[in-house]
């Protein structure tokens, strides 16, 4: 279920990009959705779009859960 204010879409992703997110978001102590959206955050950062911060959920401690 998607977060409310959150806006959900299907990607299709190449299964070895998919791992190595999963690997990172593992590292990083996120799930795996959050890392998908804090590398897209970097990358608009990067390109000189930079967005407000993340509005953590309510109940979001910022610990993975997948």
């Amino acid at each position: 279920m998607a977060s409310p204010g959150k806006k959900s879409f299907l990607l299709r992703i190449d299964p070895a990009i998919w791992a190595e997110i999963e690997r990172l978001a593992a590292q990083e102590l996120r799930s795996s959705n959050a890392q998908v959206e804090y590398l897209l955050r970097q990358a608009l950062a990067q390109r000189g779009r930079a967005l407000p911060p993340a509005d953590p959920g309510p109940g979001d401690d910022g610990q993975a859960t997948e």
